[in-house]
Parts: structure tokens; C-alpha cells; sequence
């Protein structure tokens, strides 16, 4: 297939980042190819891009962990096509990928040809995930989906009440007034339906679990 796609590789791990960039080079001719190690160079390089045809991304890299890294991309760019590629293979994680609208979920342990045959289904328009899962099957998580509808901004001052920090420090960290952390705080609390930060730190956590 041979196109002017402007696809993005978002993983930690460099020896995988090649074997990636090998795949997309099978599948795809002539497409523009950037690669990106966290989620802080991830949002950086999405804001400095027109638009971005496919992004692979990894569940567990510096800046994220479990699907945090995909709830805030697709509250921020909603319209991203995403992919997720993880070393986790359980069902309940495809569909936890399925309910944040992942286009597509392709194992760390897959072959080449596999990534190869994925990525040319996913970029002729139709979703690719593993054999045997379906949405259809995929519990209902309303916490993932107020999780979502946070502000970029409240998902990073959610992240850091979940560090531990004050909101004299995240007042801090953020260069924004003390007066401003407590009216995200506050919005965080009515959009999660939580009564206090432990509250809130656990919705994340669900959000955050297991090595993926």
C-alpha cells in the first residue's frame, strides 16, 4: 500500500520501535514515519503536527501507565486514530482498549506478518483486534468514561494528586495559582462523582492497573 500516511510510534522500548518501523515500512509505502519514547514527547510532538494518519501506541511508558496515556489523548484529540500495541494479551484489556475507542489492539508477541496484515486492515478503515474478542462482551466501565471526560489540565492535576502532592505544590508544578487547583480539584471530584481525593486516586488507579 503505498501512501503519504503520517504515522507516529509511541513506545519506550527501542529494539521494539524498530521492529514497528519495520512493519509499517512492510505495510506501508512512502509514509512518514516519527517515533516518540514518552508521553510527554507524544503531546508535545501531536501539538506541533497538522494531522497524524495512525498512532501505535504503547499502554506502559514514562508519563503513563495502564490505559491513563490513552484516556487523556482521547480527550485531548478525540479524532486520533490509536492503536494500542502492549506485551498484555487478557481479553479484559482489548476491551478496556475497545471502550476508550481504540481502533485497533495488536499483541507485543505477534509476527511480523501479523503486524503487517493489522496495520493494512486498520489503514484500509476497518478495526483489527485479536480473534475471539468482542465490544459486544466488554463490561460496562463508567468510571473509564468520566475518567475521559476530564480536561487535560484535570487529568494532569488527578495525576499528581495521585503522586501525593499538595495543591500548594501542584500550584507549583503547573506555574497556576493555589485558587486554580482547588477549582480543578473540585471539578475532578463532580466529574469522577467522588466525595474526596482517595476516592478520586482509586478511579485513577483502576484506570492505571496491572502491567500491561
Amino acid at each position: 500500500m503505498e501512501t503519504g500516511y503520517r504515522i507516529i510510534i509511541a513506545d519506550d522500548h527501542p529494539l521494539f520501535r524498530n521492529a514497528l518501523h519495520q512493519a509499517v515500512e512492510l505495510a506501508i509505502t512512502g509514509a512518514e514515519l516519527q517515533e516518540v519514547d514518552s508521553i510527554d514527547n507524544l503531546m508535545r510532538l501531536l501539538s506541533e503536527v497538522d494531522e497524524v494518519d495512525l498512532l501505535l501506541l504503547d499502554l506502559k511508558m514514562p508519563g503513563a501507565s495502564g490505559f491513563s496515556g490513552l484516556a487523556l489523548l482521547r480527550n485531548q484529540y478525540p479524532d486520533l486514530p490509536v492503536v494500542i500495541v502492549s506485551a498484555s494479551e487478557e481479553p479484559a484489556v482489548v476491551q478496556q482498549a475497545m471502550r476508550f475507542g481504540a481502533l485497533g489492539f495488536i499483541p507485543k508477541s505477534a509476527p511480523m506478518r501479523t503486524l503487517v496484515s493489522a496495520l493494512n486492515t486498520i489503514l484500509e478503515g476497518d478495526p483489527w483486534f485479536p480473534e475471539g474478542i468482542s465490544l459486544d462482551h466488554a463490561p460496562e466501565d463508567n468510571i473509564a468514561e468520566r475518567l475521559a471526560s476530564l480536561t487535560p489540565q484535570q487529568f494532569k492535576v488527578l495525576t499528581m494528586l495521585s503522586e501525593g502532592l499538595l495543591n500548594k505544590q501542584i500550584a507549583y508544578e503547573l506555574a497556576v495559582s493555589e485558587a486554580t487547583v482547588k477549582a480543578h480539584v473540585t471539578a475532578i471530584f463532580r466529574k469522577l462523582n467522588v466525595k474526596n481525593r482517595t476516592q478520586a486516586v482509586i478511579a485513577l488507579s483502576q484506570l492505571e492497573g496491572g502491567e500491561l
